[in-house]
């Protein structure tokens, strides 16, 4: 369950997400699907477009007019270019929210294991009250 939300706007949003994804990896578009899942992915594009995506996914800071130039000067147009930065960014945005979810989830198992061995030890002691008491 999301912090502050429940669980059907959790499903939503999920949801919603998740068709944004197929949407640009499967959608029409000027990049070929494979270049846009690889950009997606962060799976090593060739060249300048490789250390581009590499830069939107891993530290966008970095990213530079010089990236975009490079990109262009191997022959990647505007409209691919456009599509690939978004497919990496969304790719990012995915694995981070995975990840968000995922260290949310071992959070509440840990919790719930904590509650779980504090209550077996006061039932334990309490036992052992009533039986000496």
């Amino acid at each position: 369950m999301v912090p502050g939300g429940n669980e059907t706007a959790g499903g939503k949003n999920r949801a919603a997400f998740r068709a944004l994804q197929d949407r640009i990896l499967n959608g029409e578009g000027r990049a070929s699907r494979e270049q846009r899942a690889r950009a997606f992915g962060d799976a090593g594009l060739p060249g300048p477009l490789g250390g581009l995506i590499g830069h939107v996914a891993a530290s966008p800071a970095r990213v530079s007019d010089a990236d975009f130039a490079a990109a262009r000067a191997a022959g990647v147009t505007e409209d691919e270019l456009f599509e690939l930065v978004i497919c990496a960014a969304v790719g990012q945005s995915a694995r981070q929210y995975d990840a968000g979810l995922a260290a949310l989830a071992g959070a509440e198992e840990a919790a719930g294991a904590e509650e779980a061995a504090g209550g077996e030890e006061a039932g334990g002691g309490a036992a052992g009250r009533g039986e000496d008491g």
